[in-house]
């Protein structure tokens, strides 16, 4: 496990209230989560004022199209210099490996790519009424084992999966897992939960959360709290 593992989710429109959240939680979480509410408000010019945050950047944008799309949408990223980027893997192999291949291209600078599983927001009913009549840990895990397979870094996965994914994908496949609520914080609109720890313990690499620092009316305090429990 990182020192700190996590990075906090960053998910508003407002430039100001982004530059704010970045200040108080400079030295508190390992990163920040740009996802695609700020990005499609701010874009480039909005990432730049808080890539100078003091920590990686997470720009959680899912690409998910066509490879030749895909790869053109990574060469357009990497000037940011994004320390992870996320795809989905339902896009397929070919569309992951157009991506990779793309990433590389930045050398040194290359960001890591995630690939997107199945939302923390959808359950098994969810996969079955859009004609994925599988667990989801079993559509996870092919998915998780797809990327690997594709030259991606890692992916993003519910806590659930954490485990077996661990067990299945090797102890260096990056595991950036959201769905994290602490024991005193509300479970929200996310359907696959765990505590930091737990996750932690399960396999994860970082913890994405969002709300329970976001929300807190003192961030920094929220996030070292966490930290605290993690340390414990």
């Amino acid at each position: 496990m990182s020192s700190n593992p996590i990075f906090c989710a960053v998910d508003t429109p407002d430039l100001v209230k982004a530059e704010k959240l970045g200040g108080q939680l400079r030295g508190h979480v390992h990163g920040l989560k740009l996802g695609l509410e700020f990005f499609m408000a701010q874009g480039a010019t909005g990432y730049r004022a808080l890539s100078g945050f003091g920590g990686p950047v997470f720009l959680d944008v899912k690409l998910h199209d066509i490879p030749n799309t895909v790869a053109g949408a990574v060469t357009s990223l990497l000037p940011l210099q994004p320390g992870f980027m996320t795809i989905h893997t339902s896009g397929g192999p070919a569309m992951m490996r157009a991506a990779a291949e793309t990433a590389a291209k930045a050398g040194q600078m290359r960001p890591k790519l995630l690939g997107v599983t199945v939302l923390t927001s959808l359950d098994a009913k969810d996969l079955a009424a859009v004609g994925q009549d599988t667990h989801t840990a079993q559509q996870v895990t092919r998915l998780a084992k797809l990327a690997k397979e594709s030259g991606l870094d890692g992916v993003v996965c519910s806590p659930e999966e954490v485990k077996v994914l661990r067990q299945t994908l090797g102890p260096d496949f990056i595991l950036m897992v959201p769905g994290i609520r602490p024991s005193w914080a509300a479970a929200g609109d996310q359907k696959r939960v765990m505590t930091p720890r737990e996750a932690i313990n399960a396999g994860a690499t970082y913890l994405v959360i969002g709300r329970p620092i976001t929300g807190a009316a003192d961030p920094a305090e929220a996030a070292q709290r966490i930290t605290q429990e993690l340390a414990t």
